[in-house]
């Protein structure tokens, strides 16, 4: 399982954020999305890495641009796992 970390610039609202969270959701197969206006970023959770260049291809015309990409192992949380 990898973590992707986005920095998105032109967040400013919850709808904001769903944007985001759909325009992910819709363009990959991905477990888990969330995103956060306060802290400029979008935490993806997939079995597989998703390259920088297609994510910015999908979000880039939403109108939000992506800042930075970084790429670890994710880590499990409490007793069942993520």
């Amino acid at each position: 399982m990898k973590q992707i970390t986005l920095g998105i610039d032109g967040m400013m609202c919850g709808m904001c954020e769903a944007h985001i969270n759909d325009c992910v959701r819709n363009h990959f197969k991905v477990k888990k999305v969330t995103s956060s206006k306060a802290k400029k970023q979008t935490v993806i959770l997939a079995e597989e890495v998703i390259p920088e260049a297609d994510l910015r291809a999908a979000i880039d015309p939403t109108g939000y641009t992506v800042t930075s990409y970084a790429v670890e192992d994710a880590k499990k949380k409490g007793l069942f796992g993520f």
